[in-house]
């Protein structure tokens, strides 16, 4: 992913619809002067006074929020109706720092308003707010609603109903059943007092000061304590984000099997970062589970082992090369290739001009000398720039690191940032017309993307090709909490146009030389299962060795409580045919809150 902010939108997201479409449909009821907060947020997502003034609404303060763009409070009706689908809650934007506390009674008269967090254009669900208040405090002290407690037995098993395809599969105006489907249920609580006891972390404290825990334990959970996203139609219901009315110091900071012990509590909100999120008053103590990071086996003389590691923007101006080099040297072992992906260029994100990486590659390559690993060489291709996507002038770009003493480079000049490599017979076997060269640089599914790196090495006499690859992010698609259902990932249409292109390339390989060990690696950004990984696979000629693994083994990264698939090695029916390759996915970064990247590598080991 091209970064820690644009990962936020990046994973299990589907791509925008028309702004037309995702526009708020308002209706005027006749009269809108005295109701309730279940009148107000009434029987599906859409409030049937969007866009009324109402008066004197009543309920207690159940939390306040005093900081960021969406200041205000949380009011509950403590004499609830008897209709499940009607949340007993709603958020008054206050817009400047509320002048309440929790456990007021309070009256409240404005607008009614349904604000789309990340805008109409991103499909996101809308939250039931009143705008423009005028709040009088009745009395103050008051016990606030008891907090409904949401657990393995309240949330429905499947997640969403199928949108309604008049209104382009918006799930807007469709009556909830909270009994259900898992978004209805949490819809239904909207804006109240909710709460969980000793949940599991699936997803890290990360820099934004949230995580995410599980209320259903045995929701395709693993041996590490995540929940593992394994299809399009197991979105893991139990997943709920949590984030805190309180200080940032005292929130926790938890890794992945970790437990909030005892209650946490507070209203539930809906945000762009996630979709339904417990805002905590109270936040259960963090009990540690000791995860540990994972290091692999070291590759034997005569394998080989080759890796794939996304070091998330690495620039020299950056603390955490002797991280990096630790986790090659002690974690992977030393590969004797690996495939870096998210090198930046000298400046790093100064858009300067510069373009050549040489300075970052160096920097990381001393320091894995002095963290006990071997002096690697290098091969890579700087970028146009500004032409590769990610951060603005970072110039992201693959790199290969070797190690000379295990494995040779074949260097065929012609190689540049535009100029296409090709696949030439060599001796009646298979060979670059360039090393390192990139595939069709110049195709239009590269637009701001990065282009594959294709190199020769040479190991035991036996010719290997690699292709580094780092595909188009998911950023800019919408999330899976959408109003969009099933969600429309359209971010996919250049992966698939990128998979297309590399299989092709992978095929003129084998349609010179059968046999030839080939293998495309990298930063997929696209799951195992998706038709991207098809694409790439093709009619046999490449093969996800990802999925040699156990199911609930399989992933790379953690994004919003569901740990997924985005880094793949994929082998050549040669590599594959042979059934003594390895392969692991080595767990030292996603799971962990003080990560250095938010990708965990991949080692294959094999015999060429």
């Amino acid at each position: 992913m091209p970064s820690k902010s644009s990962a936020r939108l990046a994973a299990l997201t589907v791509a925008a619809v028309c702004s037309a479409a995702s526009a708020v449909v308002l209706t005027s009821p006749a009269h809108a002067d005295s109701v309730r907060i279940h009148d107000i947020q009434g029987t599906t997502r859409i409030s049937p006074y969007a866009g009324q003034k109402v008066a004197d609404v009543a309920g207690i303060v159940t939390g306040v929020r005093t900081y960021g763009s969406s200041k205000g409070f949380w009011i509950q009706d403590p004499n609830p109706d008897a209709d499940p689908a009607t949340s007993e809650g709603v958020f008054v934007f206050t817009s400047s720092t509320p002048k309440v506390a929790v456990g007021d009674s309070v009256k409240v008269s404005g607008t009614v308003s349904e604000y789309v967090p990340g805008g109409t254009s991103s499909g996101n669900q809308s939250v039931t707010e009143i705008t423009k208040p005028t709040i009088t405090v009745v009395s103050s002290g008051n016990a606030v609603p008891a907090a409904t407690v949401i657990d393995a037995d309240s949330v429905p098993d499947a997640y969403t109903p199928a949108g309604d395809t008049a209104a382009n599969g918006s799930v807007n105006g469709l009556a909830l059943d909270p009994s259900a489907y898992a978004l209805d249920y949490y819809e239904s609580l909207e804006g109240m007092n909710v709460q969980v006891a000793d949940t599991r972390v699936v997803t890290a404290t990360d820099a934004y000061t949230e995580l995410w825990v599980t209320v259903k334990p045995r929701e395709h959970a693993n041996r590490r304590g995540g929940t593992v996203y394994g299809s399009y139609d197991s979105q893991n219901t139990g997943r709920l984000q949590i984030q805190s009315l309180g200080s940032t110091a005292a929130f926790p900071k938890a890794n992945v099997g970790d437990t909030l012990t005892g209650t946490t509590d507070g209203p539930l909100d809906y945000n762009q970062y996630g979709g339904y999120t417990l805002v905590a008053n109270r936040i259960g103590a963090l009990e540690s589970a000791g995860l540990q990071r994972e290091s692999t086996d070291k590759q034997r003389h005569g394998e080989l082992a080759v890796a794939t590691y996304n070091v998330e923007n690495l620039d020299p101006s950056d603390a955490t090369f002797e991280e990096h080099a630790s986790a090659i040297v002690n974690n992977l072992k030393s590969p004797d290739i690996v495939s870096l992906e998210e090198i930046q260029d000298n400046t790093g994100a100064t858009d300067d001009g510069t373009t050549a990486a040489d300075v970052t590659v160096n920097k990381l390559i001393d320091a894995i000398v002095a963290a006990g690993g071997p002096r690697y060489d290098w091969r890579s291709i700087d970028p146009v720039n500004d032409e590769d996507g990610g951060q603005p002038g970072g110039n992201i770009r693959q790199v290969f690191l070797f190690n000379p003493a295990r494995v040779s480079f074949t260097d065929r000049a012609g190689g540049d940032a535009t100029t296409a490599v090709g696949v030439t017979r060599e001796h009646g076997k298979a060979a670059l017309t360039a090393s390192p060269g990139r595939i069709d640089p110049t195709n239009a599914a590269w637009e701001d993307s990065r282009k594959p790196l294709a190199g020769e090495f040479v190991f035991r006499g036996r010719t290997v090709f690699v292709i580094a690859n780092h595909f188009n992010s998911k950023g800019g698609d919408q999330g899976l909490t959408a109003q969009y259902q099933p969600p429309v990932r359209s971010s996919e249409v250049q992966r698939h146009q990128q998979a297309t292109l590399v299989n092709a390339f992978v095929k003129s390989i084998l349609d010179v030389q059968k046999n030839a060990d080939v293998i495309a690696l990298g930063d997929i950004n696209d799951f195992e299962f998706s038709d991207t990984a098809k694409i790439l696979e093709g009619d046999g000629e490449l093969w996800s060795a990802i999925k040699s693994l156990p199911r609930s083994e399989r992933y790379t990264y953690d994004y919003q409580g569901n740990e997924q698939v985005l880094d793949q090695i994929l082998i050549s029916p040669s590599i594959r045919r042979g059934c003594d390759f390895e392969y692991d996915s080595v767990h030292i970064n996603s799971e962990f809150n003080d990560q250095i990247s938010d990708h965990d590598p991949q080692v294959l080991r094999f015999h060429p």
